[in-house]
């Protein structure tokens, strides 16, 4: 039973020494010392692309600001133009519809007309 008890003890001074040797969980600490740590080389790598750029002065701004203003104004009458030309189509198309809508019901008239003497003249003549 020594033999038993001495290799219990042993296998319990293993595992404790294998405890010993597990790195921890997460080296890097828990979530939020690396959200803190993100945020600051967020902010530091933000601050170092700020210093980067290159601001335009006032001259190049007014005549950037010129540009677009005069590209939209010729887009925008472009537009109008194209507007006002498929109007006048339209219109074209609406007008003569109408001519011939109006000219088929003159012919409907006349048809009906012409039916109804012929009929009017068959009961004269036949009586």
């Amino acid at each position: 039973m020594a033999k038993k008890e001495i290799s219990q003890a042993a296998e319990k001074v293993a595992a404790a020494e294998k405890k010993k040797d597990k790195k921890p969980a997460n080296p890097n600490g828990n979530w939020f010392q690396r959200a803190g740590k993100a945020i600051k080389k967020f902010c530091k790598d933000l601050k170092g692309e700020i210093k980067k750029i290159i601001w335009p002065d006032g001259k190049t701004v007014l005549k950037s600001t010129l540009v677009v203003l005069a590209v939209v104004a010729v887009c925008a009458i472009v537009i109008f133009g194209v507007d006002q030309l498929l109007a006048w189509l339209i219109s074209l198309l609406k007008g003569a519809a109408e001519k011939v809508a109006a000219s088929g019901a003159a012919e409907d008239t006349t048809e009906a007309a012409a039916t109804a003497g012929l009929i009017g003249l068959r009961s004269l003549f036949l009586g």
